[in-house]
């Protein structure tokens, strides 16, 4: 009749009454002889009681017992613990206090600090459908907003940076807890939830563009530039020379335009794609010369200059001169550039309801409720019955309600304003209880035929652009391997017409437009073949016939004639027929 203890996983010992350890294990533990880390549990089933004192634990902060006492108070007299799970999965815990019963061991701080930092800024979690929860917490992580106070004198390699952000008008615990009002990172958008045109199909979203002109969801972007300039073993180092003149205006030459007379970019100026930033030169002799080897005594140097690269024009915003660990001098350029939501642009809600803007329409076209205001973003209401994100539009209700209180409300996971509360704030202003407004087409002036649910919904502009993801190439560099075309956005690559295009090709019977796209616009090649051995020619010469009597020239693809070439190194021999030889 013992139970076994555990230390770590190691046996200690056994003992007959084990209630009696617990208890003085964690009096002792409260009042502060026993680390408040070290955790105690009992499995009656196995009889046997864990102690746990090794990292990697997860442990949470709970009461001890129900009570209507303050938190502060409860941490001055030590009832507040840091509790594991395996301590936590012994022990009978509440969430709320009018739902203790006598056998409750433990309560919740508070219900939201279930949920971590991404989770705790999404107003009534509880209403949503878990993974649309778990997609905002991605998400929240791409949305662009502040990052710091100090993000203007930072010079980060990549930064983006909203340009007028605001607070939720539905605010969450979390929110206050963090000060994420203070660094928001999205904006207040008149939501009007209906069907406009085709182009709001799939979740893509209709922007106004007076919004747009006003300001929404405008971004900063911010690159880095930088140019070492190095000291070599032969005493020799990197030098920054002056901006190259033209010969018959005396004026610096297209290329050299934004430098300043140190060679180095001014700030403020605008640059564009092929200009230089820093016009470095570096010698042509950077080792240290052998021993009776003649070294001319002035040398000579090459331009290596740091240039621009990009489609769109940049400013840029600063320039900084400073040193290395390896005393090198280090010229840093930070690059600025300003942009306006356009078709294709991500934005997002705080429930997982991502969409692209798919149109932007002129303001007079935009529908209007009867107090004259035009809608920022339209949305198609089939995004809402599958996904079952109803926090969003309890959201837009309590933010409605807000709007006309002049006040924030709440949406903290397990609680937050409630709905009766928010629908009786807009009865009092005058306004449908359930949120919808009396639309006005702004294309006909006629009224739609149904009502419009309309409202504030907080919005993120996320990083992923069309600006820096569009690419199209009619012809451009090839792999050197292989002699198809290179693969990606930033080689210039081409677009690759996979097996499974292939496929459906071959399925509509295009065989003319498969050979021009698999074959004469990739990596045709003209290749000499031998009719009577079938093996590849050089010159039209068959080394293996000796003879060119049956040499016949045709394409193939190059990647074909690599791989017979690769199979003959392994010593299989792949041989061609051709079909006047084999008829």
């Amino acid at each position: 009749n013992v139970f076994l203890v555990f230390l770590n996983g190691n046996i200690l010992g056994v003992i007959r009454d084990h209630q009696k350890l617990v208890n003085t294990f964690r009096i002792m533990r409260r009042a502060g002889y026993i680390n408040e880390f070290v955790s105690i549990s009992t499995n009656l089933s196995d009889r046997c009681v864990y102690i746990s004192s090794d990292g990697g634990r997860l442990c949470r902060l709970q009461n001890d017992k129900c009570t209507n006492i303050n938190l502060s108070y409860l941490v001055q007299r030590s009832r507040v613990g840091a509790y594991s799970v395996a301590e936590k999965s012994f022990s009978s815990q509440g969430s709320y206090q009018p739902f203790c019963s006598l056998d409750t061991t433990h309560l919740e701080i508070e219900p939201f600090t279930l949920l971590g930092v991404c989770a705790g800024l999404i107003p009534y979690p509880h209403h949503n459908q878990s993974p649309r929860n778990t997609y905002q917490c991605a998400m929240g992580k791409q949305a662009m907003g502040t990052i710091g106070y100090n993000q203007r004198n930072r010079i980060d390699t990549l930064m983006y940076l909203l340009a007028y952000p605001q607070k939720p008008m539905v605010k969450t615990k979390t929110i206050e807890l963090i000060d994420f009002e203070k660094l928001p990172a999205g904006q207040n958008a008149t939501v009007a939830v209906m069907s406009y045109s085709g182009y709001d199909i799939e979740d893509a979203l209709v922007l106004n563009k007076a919004s747009l002109d006003r300001g929404f969801g405008r971004c900063l972007v911010y690159k880095n530039a930088k140019c070492t300039l190095k000291r070599y073993t032969n005493q020799t180092f990197d030098k920054v020379m002056g901006p190259m003149l033209d010969a018959a205006t005396r004026k610096p030459i297209w290329r050299h335009e934004i430098l300043d007379a140190d060679g180095i970019c001014s700030p403020g100026e605008k640059v564009e794609n092929k200009q230089v930033l820093v016009n470095k030169s570096m010698p042509t002799v950077t080792q240290t010369p052998l021993e009776g080897s003649s070294v001319p005594q002035q040398p000579q140097y090459k331009d290596v200059p740091v240039t621009y690269k990009g489609a769109t024009d940049s400013y840029i915003e600063k320039v900084m001169i400073s040193s290395n660990a390896e005393d090198a001098f280090l010229i840093k350029m930070l690059l600025r550039q300003t942009r306006r939501p356009e078709i294709g642009d991500k934005f997002s809600s705080r429930h997982g309801q991502k969409g692209v803007c798919g149109l932007i329409v002129p303001q007079e076209d935009m529908p209007f409720c009867d107090t004259g205001i035009c809608p920022d973003i339209i949305m198609n209401p089939h995004g809402f019955p599958s996904r079952m994100t109803v926090g969003k539009l309890i959201e837009l209700l309590a933010g409605k309600a807000g709007v006309l209180d002049g006040r924030f409300h709440y949406g903290t996971a397990f609680g937050g304003s409630k709905v009766k509360d928010v629908c009786e704030d807009l009865i009092r202003h005058g306004y449908n209880y359930l949120g919808k407004d009396y639309v006005t087409s702004g294309i006909t002036g006629e009224p739609l035929e149904a009502y419009i649910y309309f409202g504030p919904v907080y919005y993120q502009k996320l990083k992923h652009m069309v600006l820096d993801k569009m690419h199209a190439r009619a012809r451009g560099p090839r792999a050197v391997l292989t002699r198809q075309p290179t693969e990606g956005r930033s080689r210039d690559g081409g677009l690759r017409l996979g097996e499974m295009e292939r496929d459906c090709l071959i399925g509509y019977g295009a065989s003319m437009l498969l050979l021009e796209r698999l074959m004469i616009s990739s990596d045709a090649f003209e290749v000499d073949v031998c009719g009577q051995c079938g093996l590849l020619g050089y010159s039209g010469w068959c080394h293996y016939c000796k003879s060119s009597c049956h040499v016949s020239s045709l394409r193939i693809p190059y990647a074909c004639k690599l791989l017979f070439q690769e199979l003959q190194s392994m010593n299989i021999i792949p041989r061609l027929k051709l079909a006047k030889y084999n008829e």
